[in-house]
């Protein structure tokens, strides 16, 4: 690989998945807070196949304890009017904060499944089971049939990424990663499967950070230099950070254990010592050094701990209902257990 290509691999994974990273932590409290809190009606923990006439209409009830609703038109047409408007506000925001800067090129590939640990795959994923997750519970408030309500919410997140994966598909900056494409239908397909399945959401798709500080100075002003200054742009960027979770919840699988139906256990992956995509080593566009690091380890991190289904908890108040299921995207802080670079420890604080 060239010094050049060196050098654009490591700014261009960098800066796609951070485009998604924005889109879903944009929608997703969005997307909650418009539909979920207008809630006036609903019929909750029902079990069983059932048909109930309400309202003259018409509502299947199948397995589960999720709140059913309805057939509402007015409520259909309210959020297709709520998807349009957010996504094309953060479309529109996103290409003119972000695409008009970088010139365009024919539609190309770019192959960056082998970068940053296929940690930024695991945002892709994360951020359409987020999305997607969004909103399936906004056209379920609308009462619409089951399958339906479960393929165009799920697949919502999936689509929405991959308009943006297009746009990078005609950026010189980027190209279009069949990775990216991938993870993305990798987190719908977790959402929708689980949903056909089951009706509820056993193993949760969920992420935490840390900002990372070092006591080598250069690494700070590396980290600044590839993901930012500021907490904001950490937060979405540096990867070395980030943990991904799959959360299980045991009651749903032991309904009748006397386990607590809030204990979750969780599943982590993260990752150290990356400050470049491919290696820890940075040069411009001439061959000349800009980061030397080859002494760094870069290695994954496997994590076990326990979490809190925060959506199990009992409230009657309809505020406090959605801010719990928005959160409910994070993993709860908690100690874990931690194998990497073949050792085992313990952190008796991880998030």
């Amino acid at each position: 690989m060239s010094p050049a290509l060196q050098h654009y691999s490591t700014s261009v994974a960098s800066h796609s998945c951070t485009k998604k990273a924005i889109l879903s932590f944009l929608l997703v409290p969005f997307l909650f807070c418009f539909g979920i809190a207008q809630d006036t009606t609903q019929i909750s923990n029902i079990k069983g196949d059932t048909a109930v006439k309400i309202n003259r209409g018409l509502v299947s009830l199948n397995t589960g304890s999720q709140p059913f609703y309805p057939f509402n038109k007015k409520r259909v047409k309210l959020i297709t009017a709520a998807n349009v408007v957010g996504y094309g506000g953060v479309m529109v925001g996103l290409y003119a904060t972000w695409y008009k800067n970088y010139p365009q090129s024919k539609f190309h590939v770019f192959n960056d499944l082998r970068e940053w640990k296929q940690l930024d795959k695991m945002g892709h994923a994360y951020s359409a089971y987020a999305a997607g997750k969004a909103s399936m519970e906004l056209w379920r408030w609308t009462g619409m049939e089951r399958k339906k309500r479960i393929w165009i919410g799920g697949m919502s997140g999936a689509v929405y990424q991959t308009v943006i994966e297009v746009l990078d598909g005609f950026s010189s900056e980027w190209g279009w990663s069949w990775g990216d494409i991938g993870a993305n239908f990798i987190g719908s397909g977790l959402l929708i499967a689980q949903e056909l399945a089951w009706n509820e959401q056993r193993i949760q798709f969920k992420w935490s950070f840390h900002r990372k500080s070092y006591i080598d100075g250069s690494l700070n002003i590396r980290s600044d230099n590839v993901f930012g200054k500021t907490t904001p742009e950490r937060f979405l960027k540096d990867y070395n950070g980030q943990t991904y979770w799959l959360s299980t919840n045991l009651r749903s699988f032991f309904p009748h254990s006397k386990l607590p139906q809030w204990l979750q256990v969780s599943v982590g992956t993260g990752v150290e010592g990356l400050f470049g995509a491919n290696e820890n080593i940075d040069k411009d566009k001439d061959g000349n050094i800009k980061f030397y690091r080859p002494d760094i380890k870069r290695y994954r991190q496997w994590y076990l701990a326990p979490d809190i289904d925060l959506t199990r908890i009992k409230t009657s108040k309809k505020g406090i209902k959605v801010a719990l299921m928005i959160l409910n995207i994070l993993k709860f802080p908690t100690p874990s257990l931690e194998y990497s670079n073949g050792n085992v420890k313990f952190n008796w604080f991880h998030f």
